[in-house]
């Protein structure tokens, strides 16, 4: 019994090492969190300078997250984690992708290929959201190009039939982004209609006046005519 007492301080030890690290990692993960969801914000108000910042800030915690968990896989993997890293994915894919700039790799961002699928998947969201900012000044042709990166990244997660555990839940997301881009393109097509019956009317308005503004030289003509 003297050498269960001893196992069992043993394993609280270890428990209190765990422990810690979790809480720390639950904070760095809040703080990683935080700051991708500041870099998302600055890239839809074009705010470059902003957006760069938090972006460091971002790759600086993901680099600590990993260094620390490095030898605590239980606490890398858990939920928490890996949710972090998929905000941080999503932010790193949007200001790519609203900025026109090369994408990263899961392998140079420091993720798993599953937490890289999952946050790519949550892009289409933030896509949309540009897409309807677009779309509120009239169509135009960056809608069109954010809309085909969103079929892109569709067309792509489609084809990723693995099941759950393997890919950590992706084909629920799959779904949701399915239904997303069919909303923003019946946007994008209902403004480009808009905008082509704008030009329609603006172009017979044109014809109109020009037919009133000849019809207006011909009378003058007579008129002057007759006083002659």
């Amino acid at each position: 019994m003297h050498k269960l007492e001893k196992i069992a301080d043993d394993i609280r030890k270890s428990f209190d090492v765990r422990t810690k690290m979790r809480d720390e990692a639950l904070a760095l993960t809040r703080q990683l969190t935080r700051a991708c969801s500041l870099a998302i914000r600055a890239v839809h108000r074009s705010a470059q300078e902003e957006m760069e910042e938090h972006l460091d800030e971002a790759h600086k915690l993901a680099d600590t997250l990993r260094a620390d968990l490095a030898k605590h896989p239980d606490l890398y993997y858990a939920g928490y984690t890996q949710d972090a890293l998929k905000e941080f994915v999503e932010a790193n894919v949007t200001c790519a992708l609203i900025q026109n700039r090369a994408l990263q790799t899961p392998g140079e961002l420091g993720v798993e290929n599953s937490t890289y699928l999952n946050g790519l998947a949550e892009v289409v969201g933030e896509l949309r959201r540009r897409t309807l900012d677009i779309l509120r000044s009239g169509y135009s042709q960056e809608a069109e190009r954010l809309l085909s990166h969103m079929d892109e990244i569709y067309s792509v997660l489609v084809t990723i039939d693995y099941p759950d555990a393997i890919t950590n839940g992706l084909r629920r997301q799959t779904d949701l982004a399915r239904g997303i881009i069919e909303k923003t393109r019946g946007d994008v097509t209902f403004s480009l209609r808009g905008e082509d019956l704008t030009q329609a009317i603006r172009k017979l308005s044109g014809q109109l006046n020009g037919g009133v503004n000849e019809a207006d030289e011909s009378g003058l003509s007579i008129n002057l005519n007759e006083d002659e």
